[in-house]
């Protein structure tokens, strides 16, 4: 079966929840109000649950799936890391706000069109 509008909206939309959850994780590493104010078990269980999501969904181009792996491993090493040592230094510190741009940017260009998408449905 062909993809509906609303599938490309759900992957999109997926897509930005994965992103906003990723850049919360590495928001703990330096922010301990962050830390307390979102159980950890919580923030897993929703990365978790929308990465799985979006592997069954990209297992149709493994080229992406891939990339999107490597990029949730490398964000999760990352923040793992510098909450392991609670506190980070400052290649550490760079590397978290480099990862967290980037994050950034995807997010609001993903969240636009998800709002494009959804205007158009």
């Amino acid at each position: 079966m062909a993809p509906t509008t609303n599938d490309h909206i759900d992957i999109a939309a997926a897509l930005v929840r994965l992103y906003v959850f990723l850049t919360q994780y590495l928001d703990r590493c330096s922010d301990e109000a962050a830390r307390k104010s979102y159980p950890d078990s919580e923030l897993q269980k929703h990365l978790d649950d929308t990465r799985r999501q979006l592997m069954e969904i990209l297992a149709v181009n493994p080229v992406v799936k891939k990339k999107l792996a490597d990029e949730c491993d490398r964000i999760l090493t990352l923040g793992a890391r510098c909450l392991k040592s609670g506190v980070a230094d400052t290649a550490t510190h760079e590397l978290i706000h480099a990862e967290r741009t980037v994050l950034r940017h995807k997010t609001i260009a993903l969240s636009d069109l998800v709002a494009v998408f959804r205007a158009l449905a």
